[in-house]
């Protein structure tokens, strides 16, 4: 099966967030089944310093110009780059400038990418041929679909939502100009609430919807949390054309026995080296080396939605009650949460640490060093530090909300008794909530051998990318 991914961003070449994981990882699991996945995405200035020597495959006249497509082998993987300096020859984020605004010509820069993925799907490359699917993957790819409907090419698409809060929303004017017809500029078709939505016509266009986790693909039914878009997403759901395919962990990126960014490595049968990956992050963050307190880590943007201003609240009022309790924060996100988080680290400077910024390697050592990770998010379409959590026996405090309801077990006496917890788990956003958690993981903390056990079946759980890619391949098969 020829499967072409249609994606902003791809690890280790270009990363923001959990998009850039899940496509670093799927299509090379994709191959392992044998079949030829391929992914497009633009040739920002970092890829290209990557990969430089990328070979001409066509060349064409655009709505955003003139284009190059590209392709170069990596790792194995075919890649697609879209060679338009004028789009995408920026410094930094593919996004936004360093002042944090987006790019005024964003509407086009990821309308080129639509386009592409779709002309490239329906043969552009005459070497490669059609593809069998065009997977498109959040709302910068979210016109592919719409570009091979408006072209009336019979290529099945799937359209995966890695977070329905970012929906590429646009003047209406700009349609015009990204070359789709005016006939789409209607509730069934591009336009929300008198806007053009990318988002939205993946989700209208794609023969298939999918999303990160079984709960979400619930969650997002319902308003709240489907951000306006509940009446499609229900409608699709009873049309049995929504799913959810939870994320998986790439072992050769995220492996406590290989990881080179530890102090040392360790696996289930042998953990001496997870106390000394503890006894580095203490000494980094400048905590008390102190073996019996429970080192709790977050790797995460300080945003609302990951929960960050309740955590701050609960933190204030457990870590003088609890001695034991330490605390090392890896994120940013909005000043004044930062400085908050700041400020907390100058307060208590023996039990909490703080680095505001981002560090893949800093981010390993805590995952690897921590006793419990906390992801206290409002809502998280799937997650992926708890996987990582789990794989390093640092067990997960979550909020039972989207993917962290799926891939987290309850520690209760129930869960401790038929050996199936996994981790911690609390219900309302609110800071008494996530502070009944802190309180039943110390309680298990202070009682060794019961944290043991809990621990070893964490590490046995299998979140491998085959099982994502096996359910991919049913989607995909059910559609041709």
């Amino acid at each position: 099966m020829k499967i072409l991914h249609a994606t902003s961003e791809l690890y280790p070449l270009i990363k923001t967030g959990g998009l850039a994981d899940v496509l670093g990882s799927l299509p090379f699991a994709q191959k392992a089944l044998g079949h030829d996945a391929r992914a497009v995405l633009p040739y920002y200035r970092h890829v290209r310093d990557l990969l430089p020597d990328a070979a001409l495959v066509a060349e064409r006249d655009t709505f955003g110009g003139h284009i190059a497509v590209r392709y170069a082998e990596y790792n194995g993987l075919g890649l697609y780059l879209i060679d338009a300096p004028h789009l995408y020859d920026r410094p930094g984020n593919p996004y936004h400038n360093e002042h944090y605004f987006d790019y005024a010509d964003n509407v086009i820069r990821f309308a080129v990418l639509g386009w592409t993925a779709a002309a490239l799907a329906t043969g552009l490359d005459e070497v490669w041929g059609k593809a069998d699917i065009l997977h498109a993957h959040d709302w910068q790819a979210g016109l592919a679909p719409a570009y091979l409907n408006a072209w009336n090419a019979y290529i099945k698409s799937v359209f995966t939502i890695h977070n329905i809060a970012y929906q590429g929303i646009f003047q209406s004017k700009h349609l015009g100009e990204v070359g789709l017809p005016w006939e789409m500029f209607h509730v069934d078709g591009v336009e929300f609430h008198g806007q053009i939505s990318f988002l939205k016509a993946g989700l209208f266009y794609a023969d298939h919807i999918t999303t990160v986790s079984p709960t979400y693909a619930d969650e997002i039914t319902r308003e709240p949390a489907a951000n306006g878009m509940s009446g499609l997403l229900y409608t699709r759901k009873q049309e049995g054309r929504l799913s959810g395919v939870l994320n998986g962990v790439d072992d050769k990126v995220w492996n406590p026995q290989t990881d080179a960014a530890l102090a040392k490595t360790f696996h289930p049968k042998a953990m001496q080296g997870k106390k000394a990956d503890k006894k580095a992050v203490q000494a980094f963050f400048g905590l008390n080396d102190d073996d019996k307190a429970m080192l709790t880590v977050m790797v995460s943007r300080l945003t609302p939605q990951k929960g960050a201003d309740f955590l701050l609240e609960s933190l204030h009022e457990k870590l003088p009650a609890n001695p034991d309790l330490q605390f090392a924060l890896l994120g940013s996100g909005a000043p004044e949460m930062e400085q908050a988080f700041v400020r907390l680290a100058e307060q208590y400077p023996q039990q909490v640490g703080v680095y505001i910024g981002y560090n893949e390697e800093l981010a390993h050592q805590l995952i690897g060093g921590g006793d419990v990770i906390v992801i206290p998010s409002r809502f998280e379409p799937c997650g992926l530090t708890q996987l990582y959590g789990l794989k390093y026996g640092t067990l997960p405090l979550v909020r039972r909300t989207g993917g962290l309801a799926d891939t987290v077990v309850q520690t209760d006496e129930e869960t401790l008794k038929n050996k199936t917890a996994t981790g911690f788990v609390f219900d309302e956003p609110t800071a008494g909530a996530l502070g009944g958690a802190l309180e039943n993981a110390l309680s298990l903390w202070r009682k060794p051998r019961a944290w043991s056990p809990v621990r070893q079946h964490a590490m046995a759980q299998d979140f491998g990318w085959h099982k994502a890619a096996e359910s991919y391949d049913a989607c995909y098969r059910s559609l041709l």
